[in-house]
This record gives structure tokens, C-alpha cells and sequence, in this order.
């Protein structure tokens, strides 16, 4: 499918006001130019990472072994040989989406890197490895992803503060995406008042989609095979799948709000961009449900929707755009509501602190056996 109108994902980008972004980065995707084809054909406008893809993208593939044996040669710890690669190749990303950032004076065109997994509940060590990460990195267009734990968003504030573009991850509850939301605001505040630019400072507030509804849906079957009772099933099968798509639609409601305070209004008549919120998570995990059911209904405006390359592919041969984020809002606050049925029962702000411990985890586990691998393949190129 080429960039033409009838590519849905140019239809959400143009007429929707969504901004698509790819959730994989790999040194193949960037040197064979599939990258560059990926912005021409499918509206592609950033591209997230995290230590999971760099886990699949390094271990196994020996495009990343003349540079492993250079830093070898020179010396550097296993650790340092693991950010030489991962910071050039989101270097030559952020090189290939040097235009698109220009086109939408900063609105797109970020490559988002992880600080590491395994500081996500330490504020002063996030502080200072997104400074790092920042200017080792060297581009303008590169956003430092900091979890959105309670020890994170301090950093987040500082960091904003310092002008260091930000895309706060692994969120789950509306409220936590609250407190992002105005972290963000004070940070830019702070960055504004010691003469910022606040047009010069990007983020987004990633909201975790379908770890909700895995997790929710998990609870609902546990209780459907406890029960006979009709009644309750009716309950349970009435929201199963739908939790998650809920949860985001009532986050941007919220979004709106905070956009409209006179906190918000002052920034913005001094240039500031909108912290967008970021749908993530978005592959469906359930057969059951349809493939693209997480980007046909999170379309809207002053959004991203990041994608793994699947989907991407879904979406461009059957996703049926249209503006979904603000409909049916009564009915998405009813089913957040209901979970407190007593036939139901499924305490939400549990789902979000084991989704958020979760998630942690499993950004570690990869980060720790890539580092494993790599140090094995050090072993391997060493000369003896």
C-alpha cells in the first residue's frame, strides 16, 4: 500500500489529528532505508524503544559486531559497549526523522529511549542518567522515557525543568496520568520562568492499553467459572474487553481538562506544546478480539497511537478511522463504575499497581539478559 488517501493511517494522521508512531527499532530497519519507507508509506512520525527491543534487535545479529569489537579494543565495561550501539542507532533514528520533526515544529519526529529499567523507583539516579542520556545522545529530537512511578515524576519535573524532552511511561491509572500530566506543567513552568523556550520542550504521557483488559479479563474468567448464577455472568461478559478502552477515554477527558486550566492557557500563549497522550500497548493480545480494536478506538485528535510493526501492517490494510475517543464517554464511566458491583468486584487500583510492578519487571528482565548476552559475546569476539 503506497501513501495515498486510502491508506488509513494517513487518514488518522490528516484528518484526525493522530499522530502514528512505531513501537521497534532495530540497525537494520535504519541502514537498509526500511525506515525512511516507513514515514513515505505509513505516515510513520517517531518511534519508541525500550529494553525489550534492543534485547531482540542486539542479541543473535551480527550487524552489531564490528562495533562490539571496537569497544572492545577500546577497552569499554559490557555496560558501555551495550549504550555505544543503542545510543547510535537512536542517533541515525533521530537523524532519518530530523525532517518530520522540522515539518511539525516539534510536534513529531522523536526517537524515545529508556532510561535503565532497573532505577525506576530511584528519582535522583533517573535525574541524572536522562541528563546523561540526553547529551551523550546529542539530538533534539531524542525524548528520555522515564517511568511514571511515584519516585519518577520528580524526575520528570526536574528534567522538563532542564528543557530534556520527556515521554513518560508505563501508565496505567487515570490518576497516575494526572499527576504526569501536571508534572510536566510545573516543569515547564520552572524551564519558562528561568527564560525557557517553552516551544523547545516535547512530551507525551504514555497510557498502557491492552495490559488492562489481560489483566481485567484474567479476573472476569476466575469469576465466571466460580458463579452459576445468570445474572452475575451477564454482569462479568458485559465488560469483559472493555476496560481498558474505557480507562483511556475517561484519561482524555481528563487530558481536556488540564489543557483548559489557566495554568495550562499561560503556557500555552508562550508557545508550550500540548504533553499528548500516548495510547502504548496497543497490539491486541486477545484472538478473541480484533487485531486493530486499540487503534480504531482510541482515534483523536492531539494524540499518538505507537505501534508494533504488526499492527502498523493491520492498520494500513483494515483499520476504519474515525474520531472514537470521545464517544460513547457516559457508557466509559459506567463500565469504570461497575467494577465496583458487588457481583463484580475487581478493585481497578489494584489491576494498576500490579500492571505498574508488572511492567517494571518486565522492562528488567530483557535489560538484565541482553547485558548477560552481551557480555557472553564479548567473551566470544575477544581475542584470545
Amino acid at each position: 500500500m503506497t501513501a495515498t488517501a486510502s491508506n488509513p493511517l494517513f487518514t488518522i494522521e490528516q484528518e484526525y489529528g493522530q499522530s502514528i508512531w512505531m513501537d521497534n527499532l532495530t540497525r537494520d530497519l535504519v541502514k537498509s532505508g526500511e525506515l525512511q519507507r516507513l514515514i513515505e508509506t505509513r505516515a510513520l512520525r517517531g518511534i519508541t524503544s525500550n529494553p525489550s527491543i534492543f534485547e531482540k534487535a542486539i542479541v543473535g545479529n551480527k550487524i552489531y559486531d564490528a562495533d562490539i569489537e571496537a569497544g572492545i579494543r577500546a577497552g569499554k565495561s559490557v555496560l558501555e559497549i551495550y549504550e555505544s550501539l543503542v545510543f547510535a542507532d537512536i542517533r541515525d533514528a533521530c537523524d532519518i526523522f530530523l525532517p518530520v520533526y522540522e515539518e511539525t515544529k516539534g510536534l513529531d519526529g522523536y526517537i524515545s529511549i529508556e532510561v535503565p529499567p532497573t532505577i525506576a523507583r530511584d528519582t535522583a539516579q533517573t535525574i541524572s542518567e536522562a541528563r546523561r542520556y540526553y547529551q551523550a545522545i546529542d539530538r533534539k529530537n531524542v525524548m528520555i522515557k522515564i517511568p511514571g512511578t511515584p519516585q519518577g515524576l520528580p524526575a520528570v519535573e526536574q528534567v522538563i525543568s532542564e528543557g530534556i524532552n520527556v515521554n513518560i511511561t508505563l501508565l496505567f491509572s487515570v490518576e497516575s496520568y494526572v499527576e504526569t500530566a501536571w508534572a510536566y506543567i510545573r516543569g515547564l513552568e520552572k524551564f519558562v520562568a528561568a527564560g525557557g523556550d517553552a516551544s523547545q520542550v516535547a512530551s507525551v504521557a504514555s497510557f498502557f492499553i491492552s495490559r488492562i483488559d489481560v489483566n481485567v479479563d484474567s479476573r472476569i474468567e476466575a469469576k465466571l467459572k466460580e458463579t452459576t448464577d445468570s445474572s452475575q455472568q451477564g454482569k462479568l461478559q458485559a465488560i469483559k474487553g472493555k476496560v481498558a478502552i474505557a480507562n483511556a477515554k475517561i484519561a482524555y477527558q481528563k487530558y481536556k481538562e488540564i489543557i483548559n486550566s489557566d495554568r495550562w492557557q499561560a503556557l500555552a500563549a508562550k508557545g508550550a506544546n500540548v504533553q499528548r497522550l500516548l495510547w502504548a500497548s496497543t497490539s491486541t493480545k486477545n484472538p478473541e478480539y480484533k487485531d486493530v480494536i486499540y487503534v480504531d478506538e482510541l482515534v483523536g485528535p492531539e494524540t499518538v497511537n505507537t505501534l508494533p510493526p504488526a499492527t502498523i501492517e493491520a492498520c494500513a490494510d483494515h483499520c476504519d478511522p474515525a474520531n472514537r475517543i470521545e464517544a460513547d464517554i457516559p457508557e466509559a464511566y459506567q463500565i469504570i463504575d461497575s467494577l465496583k458491583d458487588p457481583d463484580i468486584n475487581i478493585n481497578l487500583d489494584q489491576v494498576m499497581d500490579e500492571l505498574l510492578a508488572e511492567g517494571i519487571e518486565k522492562f528488567i528482565q530483557p535489560f538484565e539478559s541482553l547485558t548477560n548476552s552481551l557480555e557472553t559475546k564479548v567473551k566470544q569476539l575477544t581475542p584470545a
